[in-house]
């Protein structure tokens, strides 16, 4: 019944367009892509042409507008080995700090935060890692700061500033290679909503900052805006963990018609933290429920069905828009399943910028425009569309965005490595001179400074 309600905006969004010729990047073939629509169906034809047969299939309604005649490409950079390009030094420090966090509470290694957990496991066994600190190029302090939930899973950032001093103090105290730095050849995962900030309310943030010891340290984060307080230049941004292994249960075949328009699945309103309701996701999610609840062409709901997974698999664009923080799982999750995510979220970093082409593969929506989604959505050249699910159909692009166990060439945490290299050599300026101290260790928060 969904699909015939759609068909005839699917008939506004294709317009005059009957035939489609596509190029293929990947071999001199034309595609040529030709629409069929009857009552309850919306179907197309794709020929290959350059051969001397030629070959027809059918595809169910909008699938893969789509059409993957080729991987796309990624670019070079999401295929570098980080390996033989740096040395990482691994503090190896009290299980207070990691393993008795995650046997106290297991429920860590599947959070959106675990990064911080996976990214410690990886580098224990990476060929990067080196056991001489003489020789490192970076030293990682593996310190689980999330790992503190409530009983219905939330993550409570409010003892990792202390928890994140006891661990500077231990090893500038035990080692001395932080001390000739202060941190600056020193990185650290801090995954939680804004990231070394240390709170999930963004004004309550900005007034925190950034813990003062951790100024001159590379901040690996999935927390990403530009101009913000809680973004250090040079910080890396990544993106948030979600199970591997549960997303690969929820695959459905390739073939599978996508006859979901746009698709979201969450909160528009945060009544117990902002009964008001205008503070929440900046009350852009509130203009997509206000102004989209009955339009035909968006599927989203607060529900969260058995079948998320599979649903975003059938859907052509993913809501990814901000919500306490600029980002969300579901910008993973779109990768993944090929969905086109539309962004909204002003300003936002997005995960390995600068290898990831997010202007090729996403759609950017202004926090102010939210209004006009269903106008800008439909108003997309079906061939700037196929061009975006070709790219995400390259498996480099979804590899980038994963923590897999185990691990894969090309996956996030080589990513991260990745984004490391390219930060060196170190300048010789990050050396400071004998008794030279730039950190104040005073700064901050009178509740921070309690020891932990």
């Amino acid at each position: 019944m969904r699909i015939c309600i759609w068909v005839f905006p699917v008939l506004i969004v294709c317009g005059l367009v009957c035939r489609i010729n596509a190029d293929q990047t990947a071999r001199t073939e034309r595609i040529s892509v030709t629409w069929q629509f009857g009552p309850g169906f919306c179907c197309f034809y794709v020929s290959t042409i350059g051969s001397s047969v030629e070959t027809c299939e059918i595809y169910g309604l909008m699938e893969y507008l789509f059409l993957s005649n080729g991987t796309g490409s990624a670019g070079d950079v999401l295929d570098d080995d980080p390996t033989g390009r740096l040395k990482v030094y691994v503090y190896e420090l009290p299980s207070k700090y990691n393993k008795k966090l995650l046997q106290k509470d297991p429920r860590c290694l599947n959070h959106m935060f675990a990064a911080e957990i996976y990214m410690h496991r990886f580098l224990l066994s990476s060929p990067v890692r080196t056991l001489n600190p003489e020789e490192a190029d970076w030293f990682y302090t593996p310190i689980y700061i999330t790992c503190d939930l409530t009983p219905t899973g939330l993550p409570l950032p409010f003892k990792s500033p202390r928890m994140m001093r006891s661990a500077i103090q231990l090893i500038s105290s035990k080692w001395p290679y932080w001390n000739r730095t202060e941190g600056a050849d020193h990185f650290f995962v801090v995954p939680h909503d804004f990231g070394a900030c240390f709170h999930y309310q963004e004004e309550k943030a900005i007034e925190r900052g950034i813990l003062p010891l951790l100024q001159r340290a590379t901040l690996v984060q999935t927390f990403g805006q530009r101009n913000h307080v809680c973004l250090n230049e040079g910080s890396i941004t990544i993106p948030p963990y979600a199970p591997p292994q549960k997303m690969q249960a929820h695959l459905i075949p390739q073939e599978t018609p996508r006859s979901i328009f746009v698709y979201f699945r969450g909160l528009f309103y945060d009544v117990n933290n902002d009964p008001e309701g205008g503070y929440y996701a900046r009350g852009a999610r509130a203009a997509v429920w206000e102004n989209f609840k009955d339009n035909a062409l968006f599927d989203i709901s607060t529900d969260h069905p058995t079948t998320y997974y599979e649903d975003m698999q059938r859907a052509i664009f993913c809501l990814c828009p901000l919500g306490w923080a600029p980002w969300s799982p579901r910008l993973v999750e779109a990768v993944v399943f090929g969905c086109i995510p539309i962004i909204i979220a002003d300003d936002i970093v997005l995960p390995f910028a600068d290898a990831i082409p997010w202007e090729e593969i996403g759609v950017f929506v202004a926090e102010e425009d939210v209004p006009n989604l269903d106008t800008i959505l439909t108003s997309i050249p079906p061939e700037v569309i196929l061009r975006k699910q070709r790219l995400l159909a390259n498996p480099s692009m979804k590899s980038a965005m994963m923590f897999p166990q185990p691990t894969q060439p090309g996956d996030a945490f080589h990513q991260i490595l990745n984004g490391l290299a390219r930060k060196l050599p170190h300048k010789k300026n990050i050396y400071l001179k004998s008794g030279e101290k730039l950190l104040n260790w005073t700064a901050g928060p009178v509740g921070d400074l309690k020891p932990w």
